[in-house]
């Protein structure tokens, strides 16, 4: 592990026993006021003086009770942090309650502050938790070949060309490639894909999913540290630390709002009592009252709950998303554009004709044709090369293959010269395509297919049209985000229009724009943000970084083990997955929602405790009930994020269509 990584790593041990510790000393100390509190109930008849026994007993309570926001208070005057918050009116309350001798309602209103601490505590760490728990997925230990010799070694100990080896049913180690071996891998913890993923050698896995029925010879490609769960673990630890706006509204207005409430305290404590109009226990404890209803709990802890929650359940159904920032602009995007190749289509062409010339056969089409491209990189040798595999199709030799830049290949078959490519290879040559390969060229072109003309030995075989198909959810996926009032659906693409305008109407855009360079993008994301308000982005993360920049939100498709798309967008779907975005969408939309429901509900309360402390209607006792009990509610109300699964999934996975 490099030492960056492992220091990261002890400190995020360190820092979590701490937080535990910090739970139960929390708890601990609700749980001796609670204890206390009763004993001097008990020992103290009403009317009676005060017992020696009953006044230590509420004097130990209100030690305990107070122990964590006092400390949490001069930590906070230590680092030159606003100290002007909750904790102080809290004590203040309860102070003011011991002046009055009111030393139950003080102890009280400290046992249900210390145990509502405890309890969010316990509910905020429900939120991390889901984050941290993606660190147990990696196994400790790796089964590593070196030398010859098999040993189970400290993940730590692995290296980038390390073989690692992986029985069928454990969990892979390592991030890296398939050196031997075949399997079906879940990689649902990491990317949230439904269905196993067939790997073969040189195919890529992650640490952290799940081996299926085949045993796997892997490749380390990154050590421990740096693999994708490492990084998506620290980034969602880096989201989490984000304020969002609502979130820094909640704190500017805490900041305000505090001082505000202890000058008009003041006030309410001296004023009525000069003037006659209450005595001064009475007023004193009005103020007493007001202060512990006007302590703005609820409304601080209201929104960093519902960020937590949204980030962990997002990551825990593969989408990532880096700051509550970003959790906020996405359900308030109106407007989403998309790269075509690899986003709306599945990212490689597909041979989708086989137009043989009269008297020829669509087999020996293929066989000649992909005799030639066995030897070519091009993804439309590849195509070619899968359809010819498919049809079990045996291919004869070739040699002296030479590839013309952007037109074709050619190469010797059987003895005799083969080329295979578009109609520019034969542009500059004498011998012109005859009238049935240029007609059955232009008309696969019409309804948007990629062409390769076949001539061999001087005799033209055929065409062979390739597209990249769309994605089989993509047109799903599009309305479910019409569904969710996203209402302008825009592809942009470099490849032509005629290929544009298929996959356009197959997938169902509003409206679409072809032959675009990375700059021309970035042009049409900056004329929806002015038309249509805000936008989102969704590319690959690496061509279409400029565009994902230049969008409110900029979101990565297939981010498992793409670390350029990790880093630049402001979302990543960990998996190739489109129907990610609709639940994206929607968690964000029920984050707001519940967002606004906990401010609302909060202020409301706020409200209410004020006026009912400030006119006598209610007591310290009762204002304590409402006051915490606020706090839990919008604590809870924000962890129904947690169980939320967004919009219905359509049947099928996401294959080619």
């Amino acid at each position: 592990m490099p030492p960056r990584a492992f220091a990261s790593s002890r400190r995020s041990e360190k820092s979590s026993r701490l937080a535990r510790l910090a739970d139960q000393v929390d708890l601990l100390c609700a749980i001796a006021t609670a204890v206390l509190l009763l004993a001097g109930w008990l020992l103290h008849a009403e009317d009676a003086p005060l017992s020696p026994v009953a006044g230590a007993s509420y004097a130990l309570a209100y030690v305990f009770g107070a122990a964590m926001p006092l400390w949490t208070l001069v930590k906070a005057i230590r680092r030159g942090a606003p100290w002007l918050d909750v904790d102080l009116l809290m004590l203040a309350a309860a102070a003011g309650a011991a002046v009055i001798q009111k030393y139950a309602e003080g102890a009280f209103l400290l046992f249900l502050f210390s145990l509502a601490h405890a309890l969010e505590r316990y509910a905020l760490g429900r939120a991390r938790n889901a984050i941290r728990a993606l660190a147990d997925l990696s196994p400790p230990q790796a089964r590593v070949v070196r030398g010859g010799v098999e040993s189970v070694v400290p993940i730590e100990s692995v290296r980038p060309g390390d073989l690692v080896i992986v029985r069928p049913a454990e969990r892979i180690p390592v991030d890296g490639s398939v050196h031997h071996g075949g399997s079906a891998v879940d990689q649902s913890p990491l990317t949230g894909e439904s269905v196993p993923v067939e790997k073969w050698a040189g195919d890529p896995v992650f640490a952290g999913t799940i081996n299926g029925d085949g045993a796997l010879e892997i490749t380390t490609t990154r050590a421990a540290g740096d693999r994708t769960l490492d990084r998506v673990i620290q980034l969602v630890e880096q989201a989490q630390a984000q304020r969002a706006p609502t979130q820094r509204f909640a704190e500017r207005f805490t900041r305000v709002f505090v001082p505000l409430v202890l000058l008009a305290d003041a006030l309410l404590i001296v004023v009525p009592a000069l003037a006659g109009w209450l005595t001064w226990e009475q007023s004193f404890y009005r103020g007493m009252t007001v202060l512990v209803g006007a302590s703005p709990c609820a409304l601080a802890l209201g929104t960093p709950a519902v960020v937590l929650a949204g980030i962990a359940q997002a990551a825990r159904r593969g989408v990532l998303i880096k700051g509550g920032v970003h959790l906020e602009n996405l359900g308030i995007v109106r407007v989403m554009a998309f790269d075509k190749t690899g986003t709306l289509t599945v990212g490689h062409p597909e041979v989708t004709d086989v137009r043989p010339s009269a008297g020829v056969s669509p087999e020996e089409l293929l066989r000649i044709a992909a005799a030639v491209e066995q030897r070519s990189q091009h993804p439309l040798a590849a195509a070619v090369m899968r359809h010819a595999r498919a049809a079990r199709i045996e291919l004869p030799a070739v040699q002296n293959v030479q590839s013309v830049t952007a037109r074709g290949v050619r190469g010797i078959v059987e003895g005799r010269v083969t080329e295979v490519g578009s109609l520019r290879l034969w542009a500059d040559g004498g011998d012109a395509p005859p009238d049935n390969v240029r007609s059955a060229v232009e008309s696969l072109e019409r309804i948007g297919r990629t062409t390769l003309a076949v001539r061999h030995d001087g005799r033209w075989l055929g065409v062979i049209g390739a597209m990249d198909r769309p994605r089989a959810v993509a047109s799903a996926a599009l309305d479910a985000l019409r569904a969710l009032g996203v209402s302008h659906l825009l592809m942009l693409t470099g490849d032509n229009r005629g290929v544009a305008e298929v996959v356009a109407r197959a997938v169902g855009v509003d409206e679409f724009a072809a032959d675009l360079m990375p700059d021309d993008k970035v042009n049409r994301v900056r004329d929806a943000l002015r038309t249509h308000g805000p936008v989102a982005m969704v590319g690959d993360g690496v061509n279409d970084a400029p565009a994902l920049a230049q969008a409110t939100v900029g979101i990565a498709m297939g981010g498992a083990g793409t670390a350029v798309a990790l880093e630049t967008a402001d979302v990543a779907l960990m998996g190739d997955d489109l129907m990610r975005l609709p639940f994206a969408v929607a968690l964000s939309r029920r984050a707001r929602t519940i967002i606004r429901q906990n401010i609302a509900f909060a202020l409301s309360v706020i409200g209410v405790l004020i006026v009912a402390g400030a006119t006598g209607l209610a007591t310290i006792g009762p204002a304590v009930v409402l006051h915490e009990g606020s706090t839990i509610v919008v604590i809870l109300n924000a962890l129904r994020l947690l169980a939320f699964n967004g919009p219905a999934r359509p049947a099928g996975g996401d294959h080619a269509a």
